[in-house]
This record gives C-alpha cells, structure tokens and sequence, in this order.
C-alpha cells in the first residue's frame, strides 16, 4: 500500500528505513522523500514508527502534540 503518493513510497518502503535506523518522519524524508511535497502522508509515517518501528521512540499519547507536517519537526526536536 502506498504511503506518499507523490513520491511513490510504500508502507513498506517506510518499515524498511525505519528497520535501518530512521525513526522520525524527518529521518523518512532525507531516506526517500516521503512526506516533502503535499505532506499529507506525514500523520502515515508517524503512525508506520509509532507502532514499533523505533524501540526508543516514545508513542504520542494524552497531551503530546501531534505533528502534522515537516515544516514542524524541527520544532519537536
């Protein structure tokens, strides 16, 4: 199934950068350009490393914000 339609990337596409080490969606998009066009694929990969991808990675719960685009990561970091 396709994740980034613009770019083509599939959910597996992503499991496979997130086994190699990626584990933000930042990381994702240096990989394979998912989520740097339109953006809506973000909330995608987000849920792709939220369930396990990272081990370190802590899942979004009550009063975490949610990213919903690139241009956020930074903020988050």
């Amino acid at each position: 199934m396709y994740v980034c339609n613009c770019f083509g990337v599939t959910e597996a596409q992503v499991q496979q950068h997130a086994d190699n080490g990626a584990c933000t969606p930042r990381q994702i998009a240096s990989a394979c350009k998912a989520g740097t066009d339109c953006g809506s694929c973000v909330r995608r990969i987000q849920a792709i490393l939220g369930r396990g991808a990272c081990p370190s990675r802590e899942p979004a719960g009550p009063g975490k914000r949610v990213l919903t685009g690139l241009d956020e990561l930074d903020e988050a970091a």
